[in-house]
């Protein structure tokens, strides 16, 4: 699994986040976007416990798995969950390819991101807006992916941060060869700001699947970032 989220994280890629999907038609909105171009899906889980929000979990993501799979992509999972070394063997069980979860979430960081490696996803972890970049300084070479919040964690069609770009472009010299994704309130006019800044994975809600025409919302998001 993780063989596949690493080649695709390769290029800049922008990742539909299914947290903004329509649930009663998920697998025609992610046939939709996939089929524009969209190669990575995102899926958040929040637990009403480290966000105020309950989103889902294991079960979606497996739903979904499969049919991601089939047409060449990757899921990437990003748990905004207290304790999240509890869940990483259930995601991935389901068919996750990286498994994300947050600094602030467990003091357990550089265990964590071993035992997800272990499972055969990449492993990533999440800064809030609030905590400094050095707070990853420590676990280099440990992270397949380091993704910066760009909003406050927990609800989608939030607005950008405007500081993250700077955010962005000093994580780039402390995380080595890992990955930078961003996350929250990117939209055609953020998306080229946070890929010049070194982001190369951009996730991107409800600005595609709260649109009437997910697949073009996409594109032009891709094209706005210089992605794949």
């Amino acid at each position: 699994m993780s063989e596949r989220m690493l080649e695709l994280i390769g290029e800049r890629r922008v990742a539909p986040s299914i947290l903004s999907a329509d649930f009663a038609r998920l697998g025609a909105q992610v046939e939709e976007v996939m089929e524009a171009g969209a190669r990575v899906i995102h899926v958040d889980i929040m637990d009403g416990h480290f966000v105020p929000p309950i989103t889902i979990g294991p079960l979606v993501a497996a739903a979904i798995a499969d049919q991601v799979h089939a047409a060449g992509g990757a899921l990437d999972v990003h748990m905004m969950i207290a304790a999240p070394e509890r869940q990483i063997a259930e995601f991935a069980k389901a068919g996750a390819d990286s498994i994300t979860f947050h600094q602030e979430a467990t003091p357990h960081a550089n265990r964590t991101l071993g035992a997800i490696r272990e499972l055969g996803c990449l492993a990533g972890i999440a800064l809030n807006p609030g905590t400094p970049v050095e707070a990853v300084s420590e676990l280099r070479g440990l992270a397949d992916l380091v993704l910066c919040m760009t909003v406050n964690p927990g609800w989608g069609g939030q607005s950008f941060i405007p500081a993250s770009p700077d955010k962005v472009k000093r994580l780039s010299a402390l995380v080595g060869d890992a990955a930078i994704e961003v996350d929250g309130g990117i939209e055609t006019h953020t998306a080229g700001p946070v890929a010049a800044a070194g982001a190369s994975l951009l996730v991107a809600g409800s600005a595609i699947f709260g649109t009437p025409d997910p697949a073009q919302s996409y594109q032009a998001i891709a094209t706005a970032a210089g992605a794949a």
